[in-house]
């Protein structure tokens, strides 16, 4: 028995448009933030982290978004529809590298650019001032040519790819669709530098999957 916790307008949403693709029997529970959107307290009577996405298998509870992709694969996806095969040496590390890359290097960057943006909204009319120059400096000295770098890199990998790890959807494009999101947030992403990654986007959502998770748990906001 599956049973996925997801938050609410979280990356939780990744495991459970995966369980969509893998048509897989579960039950899913969705939880609220708090009013400091956070996860509630409830979550760590599940597991000690409180952090979504929780994923219990038999009771078994599995955390950790890139494990439990790993885990799903191993036993659900048997015709290995969404993971390279071994011999397909090329395939297999894009796969594994952009597995990997949303969470090491894209999300770090993307949720720091969020706190920082949520200290001005919540700070007091006399400092907001200085917060808002503060989320300046930090997002022009830590954030802004990173993440330009990064996404000059997805692109290029789109260029001759249809999908992150070739011409085949893996749970690697589940893994980097919320980065993507991310960066496109706000003013959006160029839509001439970063048309690969737009037109990936849309093929993402587009799929039946995909929508079925959104009508689940909704979609996720930066």
């Amino acid at each position: 028995m599956l049973h996925l916790h997801h938050l609410e307008n979280a990356r939780s949403f990744r495991i459970l448009w995966l369980l969509e693709e893998l048509n897989a029997d579960y039950k899913l529970t969705t939880y609220k933030r708090n009013k400091s959107h956070l996860a509630p307290d409830s979550l760590k009577k599940i597991h000690p982290l409180g952090h979504a996405p929780i994923l219990e298998v038999d009771e078994r509870p599995l955390v950790e978004s890139g494990f439990i992709i790993e885990y799903l694969l191993k036993h659900y996806d048997k015709q290995q529809e969404f993971k390279p095969v071994d011999s397909d040496e090329t395939a297999w590390e894009d796969y594994t590298f952009w597995l990997h890359f949303s969470e090491a290097s894209v999300m770090p960057l993307l949720v720091m650019r969020l706190v920082f943006t949520k200290v001005v909204q919540r700070s007091p009319m006399l400092i907001k001032p200085i917060t808002k120059g503060i989320r300046k400096q930090v997002e022009n000295s830590m954030i802004s040519s990173s993440l330009e770098t990064m996404l000059n890199m997805m692109e290029q990998q789109l260029q001759d790819n249809h999908w992150f790890a070739g011409p085949a959807f893996s749970a690697a494009d589940i893994q980097m669709h919320i980065a993507v999101t991310g960066a496109n947030a706000g003013p959006g992403l160029d839509k001439v530098k970063h048309v690969n990654l737009l037109n990936w986007l849309k093929r993402c959502e587009e799929r039946p999957a995909f929508k079925r998770a959104v009508e689940k748990g909704g979609r996720v906001k930066f």
